[in-house]
């Protein structure tokens, strides 16, 4: 193209008239620049920054527990004659459980028996002589020494009756004690001995549920306990079965980690829970935390930069966007919970992000609430 005015220029040396008419204008055409077009303004789909009240469903997978489990044992040591409940059998207050060999038992009860007999003749006895000294005490018929002597003799005949009289009643105990009773209605849970075995005192023998409710138990670590509200209604339903469900509230938490799983043992009392609920049944608790006003934006308006989450942020006065990291909180198919990055009703970008670039004009085509 400069070669092409030098042309004319030497053409017009030679030329004159028209001729050189025309090659002054095509040397003026040549010499003119062509000018850009404007870009014209991207249309853009945005949305609105919105702020909401961030509320989350902790989730967690427990079982089902008895509030209150007996462990019962024999108060005294013996051999098991007889254990008269299985697991799952239901027993009432009073109901026997297991029995020990009573040999023993009756021997000293047998025992006691003939020792308050002996005491209380004796007792008997004394208490003749007693009379009669002081009889003749009063007639001045016998020294007061002697008088004293029966007196003394008398006293210490009672007191070996009453002492004869306890060990019987300590002796009937004791063989009270060779029946293991329950002492209020529920559901054997396991069994701990069999017929034949030596048992010593306070041994668990049978450990029985008590009817008097249930608890779904969790096992809860340390960075949710802290963030549950102090006294939550919790929603557990039958892992199995969600529509087998009931509402409870906690009603114990572990003062102490656990040192396997450094998790806090929490029990949910469970209120009026169907029968499907059963001791052992894996169950699921639900509860809802409040995590304070968080900033959500539609799915699409997500994109990167620098490898990390980021939104295009449109400039309301000069119409044109720029590329923000933001820091994301969670996120679902339809919208982005933003934790940093974003303040409430900012217009970010939500269709077309992957077309434009850093301080590029934009129309705004509808701005989502």
């Amino acid at each position: 193209m400069s070669r092409f005015p030098c042309a004319v220029a030497t053409v017009s040396r030679r030329l004159s008239g028209p001729a050189l008419l025309v090659g002054i204008l095509l040397l003026a055409g040549c010499g003119e620049a062509p000018k850009a077009e404007k870009a014209e303004p991207r249309p853009v789909r945005t949305a609105l920054a919105s702020t909401r009240a961030a509320t989350d469903a902790v989730t967690l997978t427990g079982q089902v527990e008895a509030q209150n489990e007996a462990s019962y044992g024999f108060r005294i040591g013996g051999r098991v004659i007889e254990r008269l409940v299985n697991v799952g059998d239901r027993v009432k207050p009073g109901q026997v459980l297991a029995r020990l060999d009573p040999q023993d038992e009756q021997n000293a009860l047998r025992s006691a028996q003939a020792a308050l007999s002996a005491a209380q003749a004796n007792q008997s006895q004394t208490r003749n002589q007693y009379e009669r000294q002081r009889q003749l005490l009063a007639r001045g018929f016998t020294p007061r020494a002697q008088y004293e002597q029966a007196e003394q003799a008398y006293l210490n005949a009672r007191s070996q009756v009453e002492d004869a009289e306890a060990r019987l009643q300590m002796a009937r105990d004791r063989l009270g004690f060779t029946e293991l009773k329950a002492d209020s209605a529920g559901v054997v849970t396991q069994r701990r001995a069999e017929p034949g075995e030596v048992v010593q005192p306070g041994q668990s023998i049978v450990e029985v549920a008590r009817q008097d409710g249930r608890d779904a138990v969790f096992d809860v670590p340390a960075v949710l306990l802290s963030s549950i509200p102090a006294d939550p209604l919790v929603e557990v339903t039958l892992a199995g079965d969600p529509n087998a469900r009931a509402t409870g509230r906690v009603r114990e938490v572990a003062p102490q980690a656990d040192p396997v799983t450094r998790t806090f043992r929490v029990r949910v009392g469970l209120i009026d829970p169907p029968e499907a609920l059963r001791l052992g049944t894996t169950v699921i608790g639900r509860v809802t935390v409040d995590g304070g006003p968080v900033i959500e934006i539609p799915a699409s308006a997500l994109t990167r930069l620098n490898d990390k989450p980021a939104v295009w942020v449109v400039d309301p006065t000069a119409k044109t966007v720029a590329l923000r990291n933001v820091e994301v909180l969670r996120f679902t198919p339809a919208s982005v919970t933003v934790a940093e990055g974003l303040k409430p009703s900012e217009i970010v970008v939500t269709a077309g992000v992957q077309a434009l670039h850093p301080g590029q004009q934009v129309r705004l085509l509808g701005t989502q609430p």
